[in-house]
């Protein structure tokens, strides 16, 4: 589980890593540039994790009595469309870059695709010294780029039964915290049983909930030993939380279940570049930028749900798979009692 949170995590950073080639030439073109294009070329990756993270948050309708408990491994992946590899870029709203060559807007990858071939941009910055200066730079490439076609997401979860038709969970991923990157995730959600309410609730053949949860990631890279453009305390700082509003109904039976739901998600991620830059040309050194910018994305939207349990005494085994924007597969491995 630890190599796919780091996988996670580095998926949030793959912007950094695959374009410090090209930042030095990047920020030349200016902050405004640097910061429309990382926007548009980050934002389907973060949306992408987002309803990643939200997977398997529930196996089932019935909520557990007081006192029952279940533990569960959990690994989610949300499948990445072709529609989320490339974005239309328009160097008509951009001050310093052009396309080298082909017409103004073009289809170039997101941090989820790939361009082949290449697709190089000329950008224009003004010398201290020879005044106005041209440099050609090659667009970076995304995950499509190292066979990666899904964004994974695993955790640890917990759920208890409360009173009166009440369950608690929560979720997280041990902080993680390598040489350069550190990451954590949590979350917390109430679920309830509408079919409590019923007389004889357990003579029913199905059983129908709703359930609120909160997701929160924090993650950071150290950009300082991969940076190509001097500096200090160069790095990359992400957040994301999200809310999932989901109602769900399943089967009653002792050892097979199958379950499904419909919800809403709603969700924001921020990615801080921060540390201080030197751009510079070959000797001549331009002056310090600090805090460059932030980049944000936002989703919302319907997702379903359809997905099967297995029960074999204190050992239960479900799968799920969740149709949205990014459509998401979820293996649970849980421990209970009740």
């Amino acid at each position: 589980m630890k190599r796919i949170t780091i996988i996670l995590f580095i998926c949030l950073t793959t912007i950094v890593m695959k374009a410090q080639n090209d930042i030095n030439g990047l920020l030349a073109a200016g902050i405004e540039d640097t910061q429309r294009f990382t926007n548009d070329y980050l934002a389907p990756g973060t949306n992408g994790l987002m309803y990643s993270i939200n997977a398997n948050w529930f196996n089932t309708a019935v909520v557990k009595p007081l006192g029952g408990f279940e533990i569960s491994v959990i690994a989610n992946a949300a499948t990445i469309g072709n529609e989320n590899k490339s974005f239309l870029m328009n160097t008509d709203l951009y001050n310093n870059v052009v396309f080298q060559q082909g017409p103004n807007s073009q289809n170039v990858a997101t941090v989820l695709g790939e361009n082949n071939p290449n697709i190089d941009v000329v950008i224009t910055y003004d010398d201290p010294i020879f005044g106005q200066q041209t440099e050609q730079i090659t667009l970076p490439d995304g995950l499509a780029s190292e066979n990666i076609n899904m964004l994974p997401a695993a955790f640890i979860q917990g759920a208890v039964g409360l009173i009166k038709g009440t369950e608690i969970k929560a979720r997280f991923i041990p902080k993680i915290k390598t040489k350069d990157v550190s990451l954590a995730l949590y979350g917390v959600g109430i679920q309830h049983e509408f079919t409590k309410w019923l007389p004889a609730d357990k003579i029913w053949p199905v059983a129908i909930s709703g359930l609120v949860a909160y997701s929160h990631v924090d993650g950071s890279y150290d950009l300082t030993s991969s940076s190509l453009v001097s500096g200090e305390n160069q790095r990359l700082e992400s957040a994301m939380e999200t809310w999932l509003f989901q109602l769900m109904v399943s089967t009653q039976l002792p050892i097979i279940n199958f379950y499904g739901g419909l919800g809403y998600i709603k969700g924001e991620s921020q990615s801080d570049i921060l540390g201080t830059y030197r751009v510079s040309n070959g000797i001549l050194t331009g002056e310090d930028i600090v805090d460059p910018f932030s980049v944000s994305s936002e989703i919302s939207g319907v997702r379903g749900t359809v997905g099967a349990k297995l029960k074999l005494g204190f050992f239960r085994l479900n799968a799920e798979y969740h149709l949205a924007e990014f459509n998401a597969f979820s293996v649970g491995i849980n421990f209970g009692f009740r």
